[in-house]
This record gives structure tokens, C-alpha cells and sequence, in this order.
């Protein structure tokens, strides 16, 4: 019971912290807790309370325009009651493949006060993909943009579909927009059992698989993020990362939940980027790490003439950051960037903020309140500090299962991220690499992730990549593959007497190959199959 009482004091103090429980009119308090209590802490809820407390202010700012929380609110009411209308009721499913915008946004929330499941499609997929993984996932209806009209054509079969964009073009599709202005707008009752999201492995190898993503139950694991990562109630976030990956979804989540202003660009520009923080001057900006490479790359005299110290918070995951671009960015926007380390499968397992981030770069920080993260040797056994293991997190915010059947593994409550790294003296996790990366040359153990941030951290070098390739005297021999900037000159003796003189002789690349830029997934992944 003690351990209850304290959760809850925590979750209470952290939500007073982020202003969620900040006094407003009285009986816009009451509408949105009645709101909160009837949904629970799902999207749904959210909406309801954004329009209850903010009513005028805006909800999303796209490149449509601004739409305010109460309008945001009456127009989820009507697409819910549209999707229904054509048998998108509680329970079924829905597979949406948009770019950031609001549509993206109405048609979650819309599903969310149904109680209608969603499937997050990434924009990269071609046809065969799609239509295998919206067969698998046993989807109902599809909600998708214009320009994917082709890429969805193999999986339309009997489904009901729509088109997203406010201007459909030609397409035989209804739009959102059509769909909203044939139904009222009145609220709706609960569902009897909240929607899920089945967020989409990032498909770095293989078919992607669907993550079963239940609602939370409680307001504990937003508290959790919360106390890491401080985001604040009616902050205003610029989304850059995709909205159907499950770091730029659970954004979506936390931003509706604190009433936040979200701001949203189809497509991710650079210089674009900049300027939405600079105009609106935007608390939070929510990335992949390739794009803050991309942002400090941006014309340099452009750039400085945009003001971005509004920025008190820099979200970072979905692939690993590594130290030098660490160092780049804050020195660039300020000491705001918060590198949060898990998975798809995990949902968080570690936060990394800034003081943790400049004393030791690369760091992927520490687990937040209520998350257990332990690294096990190749016997199940709990390592040692400074020792490399299995890294296995346990919370309740574990996925249940991918849809098409299989697990991660588990060890009890613990479950596997795929990775393997160790904890400092300090209580900060490193991730070496992933546990299917290791290369086993001449009988030594090598992660590449050492060896890419001593490289990264070369002046002259974008980017680079680390690789085993087959090799008959070795074994496997080390193959680094690097992106250097426009103007920059560096050989391969250059990069291998610089990792000679840092690092075991083992840990030297044999090859080096220059290209002008790496492989990646929608996501900002490094495709490193491509480059084996």
C-alpha cells in the first residue's frame, strides 16, 4: 500500500509540475474530467479536454492552417460518427497512411472515441507491403492520402477506404472533409473497451511487424515521461518525426493530453523546420536524430537569423545519437536536447538529458520512475557495472505480443530490447549495439557503435557506419562506411590510424568506403543490410 500511496504522490506532483492540473473555470474543470473519467487517458479524452478547458486555442497548426481544440473536438465528433456509419464501430480496425497533418490527427482521435483499433502504416511502404501487412492486421477501413492512391490500390479489396486530403483530386474515395460535414457534431458515448494502436516495427530487416499497443490504465507511465523529459502543458510542439512512428504517435498522445499546440510540416525540410520553431515560437521539437544532422547542415546564415531560444525541450529517439552530434546540437540550440533510449516493443527504457548528455556523451541515460533496466550476462545472470550484456526493461508499458504471433524474449517481468550494453559507474546506460550486430573478428568481440563515435567525431565526417562482412582469414572483418561533409578530404589510412590510436587493433577497420550518402528507412534507420 506504501508503494501505492507513493506512485500516486508522484504521478500528482509530477502532473501539478507539468500545469495538467492548473486552476481554470470551474465547470470547464468539470467537463474535462468527466472526460478523462468516461475515455480514460486515451486520445479521445484528451480532445475532450483541450476543447473543454481551451476552447479557442489552437489545436494543430499545419500547412493548412490552424484549427482550434474546440474545433478539433467537434470534428472528431463528426468523423467518429461518419466512420461508424460505414461500420468502423468499437473493436474494428482502421490502417491510416498519411504524412503529418490533421487529418492524421482527426482520424486517431476519431477511432480513439470509438473504440476502434489503428494501424500506422509507414509512408515508405510499396503496394506488396501494404497490402500484406493491412491483410495481417485484419483492417476494416483505410484512411490514407491522395498521393498514395497507387500504394494502397493492391489492399483496397473490401475495405472501406477514405481519402485524407481536404482536396482529394480524382480519387473515387471520400474525403475526411466530406465524411465530417455530412454528420453532426455532437459528443459520443464511450467505447466499452478503449482502441488499440499497432505501432509497425521499423523493418530494418524483414516484413515489419505490428506491435500490439495497449491504452495505459493509468496516468502513471505519462507521468513517468514526464519527469524526464520536461514537457509542459499548453507547450507548443513542433512534430518533425512521422507521426506513425511510435516516437512521433506518442507524441501525438502526450501533446493532445497536455492541451498542447501541435505543429505540423507534410514534409520534413531542414531549414522548414527552423523556421516553424522561430514563428511559433515553439516550446518543444519532437525528431529523429538523422534530422538534427540534417538541421545543422541547413544554410548556416539562414539558420542564425532564426530565433529558436524559445526551444526549452529537444525529444530525441528512433535510432541511436551519437555523442559528437550530441555536443553539435546543444552547442547550436541551447542545452535542451533529452535522448530517450527503447523500442517499439519496450516503449522507453532510458532518458538521457543534458547534464548527462554533456558529462557523458553517447550516454543513453537512466530509466524513469517506474522503469527497471538491467543488463544479464550470456547466463540470465545480472552483469556487473562496466560489464556488457543483454539489456531487458520491465515496465507497464511492455507491448503484448507482435499481431502476427512471436514475443521478444522475456525473463520474467523483464523483456529483451534486442540490444546489448552496459551501465557506467555513474548509473548511465550505454548502448554498445544490437546483440545481432556483434562482429566476431579473429575471435575478438566487436560492437560497432564504439567504433562509429570515435569516427563520427572526426572533423570533416557526416556520417558513418559500422559493418561485419564475410572475410576467409578473419572470419568477419570490420567495414566502415563513411559520408563525409561537402569540401572535406580524408583517406582511409586518415580514419584507420585514428581508430589505431583510440582503440584496440582489432577494432581498426580493414576497409573504409566513401559514399556520398547512408541507406536509410523512412524513420532515419541506417539500413545496414545494404551495406554488408
Amino acid at each position: 500500500m506504501e508503494v501505492n500511496v507513493s506512485d500516486g504522490i508522484h504521478v500528482a506532483g509530477t502532473l501539478a509540475r507539468a500545469g495538467m492540473l492548473r486552476p481554470s473555470r470551474p465547470d470547464r474543470t468539470v467537463r474535462a474530467i468527466v472526460g478523462l473519467h468516461r475515455f480514460g487517458p486515451t486520445m479521445a479524452a484528451g480532445v475532450i479536454g483541450g476543447a473543454a478547458r481551451f476552447p479557442q486555442a489552437p489545436a494543430v497548426i499545419d500547412d493548412d492552417g490552424s484549427i482550434s481544440f474546440g474545433e478539433l473536438e467537434r470534428r472528431t465528433n463528426a468523423l467518429a460518427r461518419g466512420l461508424a456509419g460505414h461500420g468502423l464501430t468499437e473493436g474494428r480496425t482502421v490502417a491510416i497512411m498519411c504524412r503529418n497533418h490533421r487529418g492524421f490527427i482527426e482520424v486517431a482521435a476519431a477511432c480513439s472515441k470509438l473504440g476502434v483499433h489503428v494501424v500506422l502504416l509507414n509512408t515508405g511502404f510499396a503496394a506488396p507491403q501494404v497490402a500484406e501487412v493491412v491483410a495481417r492486421e485484419g483492417a476494416d477501413g483505410l484512411v490514407y492520402d491522395h498521393e498514395f492512391a497507387a500504394a494502397v490500390r493492391e489492399a483496397r479489396g473490401h475495405r472501406v477506404c477514405f481519402v485524407a486530403d481536404a482536396a482529394a483530386g480524382d480519387s473515387p474515395d471520400t474525403s475526411l472533409a466530406e465524411l465530417i460535414a455530412t454528420r453532426v457534431d455532437t459528443p459520443l458515448p464511450p467505447p466499452t473497451v478503449a482502441g488499440r494502436a499497432i505501432i509497425l516495427t521499423s523493418g530494418t530487416t524483414g516484413t515489419p511487424k505490428g506491435a500490439n499497443r495497449p491504452a495505459p490504465s493509468s496516468m502513471g507511465p505519462m507521468a513517468a515521461l514526464l519527469s524526464a523529459i520536461p514537457l509542459r502543458a499548453r507547450d507548443t510542439t513542433v512534430i518533425a518525426a512521422p507521426l506513425f512512428h511510435a516516437w512521433g504517435f506518442a507524441h501525438v498522445l502526450l501533446a493532445t493530453a497536455l492541451s498542447s499546440t501541435i505543429v505540423l510540416r507534410r514534409r520534413f525540410d531542414p531549414l522548414e523546420t527552423v523556421r516553424a520553431i522561430a514563428e511559433t515560437r515553439a516550446d518543444a521539437l519532437v525528431v529523429v536524430p538523422v534530422m538534427l544532422q540534417r538541421m545543422l547542415e541547413a544554410d548556416p546564415e539562414q539558420r542564425r537569423r532564426l530565433d529558436t531560444s524559445s526551444l526549452r525541450v529537444i525529444a530525441v529517439s528512433g535510432s541511436a545519437l551519437p555523442g559528437p552530434l550530441a555536443r553539435r546540437v546543444m552547442d547550436a540550440f541551447g542545452d535542451a536536447l533529452y535522448n530517450l533510449y527503447g523500442s517499439t516493443e519496450v516503449a522507453w527504457a532510458t532518458v538521457a538529458g543534458p547534464a548527462d548528455l554533456r558529462a557523458a556523451p553517447g550516454t543513453a541515460g537512466r530509466p524513469p520512475r517506474g522503469t527497471v533496466v538491467k543488463i544479464l550476462d550470456e547466463h540470465g545472470h545480472e552483469a556487473p557495472t562496466g560489464a556488457s550484456g543483454r539489456i531487458v526493461v520491465g515496465s507497464e508499458m511492455l507491448f503484448e505480443g507482435y499481431t502476427g504471433g512471436g514475443d521478444k524474449d522475456r525473463f520474467g517481468d523483464l523483456m529483451a530490447t534486442g540490444d546489448v550494453g552496459h551501465f557506467d559507474a555513474d548509473g548511465r546506460l550505454f548502448v554498445d549495439g544490437r546483440d545481432d550486430d556483434m562482429i566476431v573478428s579473429g575471435g575478438e568481440n566487436v560492437f560497432p557503435g564504439e567504433v562509429e563515435d570515435l569516427l563520427a567525431a572526426m572533423t570533416g565526417i557526416r556520417e558513418v557506419a559500422v559493418v561485419g562482412v564475410p572475410d576467409d582469414e578473419f572470419g568477419q572483418r570490420l567495414r566502415a562506411v563513411v559520408s563525409l561533409h561537402p569540401g572535406a578530404e580524408l583517406s582511409e589510412t586518415q580514419l584507420q590510424d585514428h581508430v589505431r590510436g583510440h582503440l584496440a587493433r582489432y577494432k581498426v577497420p580493414r576497409e573504409v568506403v566513401f559514399v556520398e550518402q547512408l541507406p536509410r528507412n523512412a524513420t532515419g534507420k541506417i539500413l545496414k543490410r545494404e551495406l554488408r
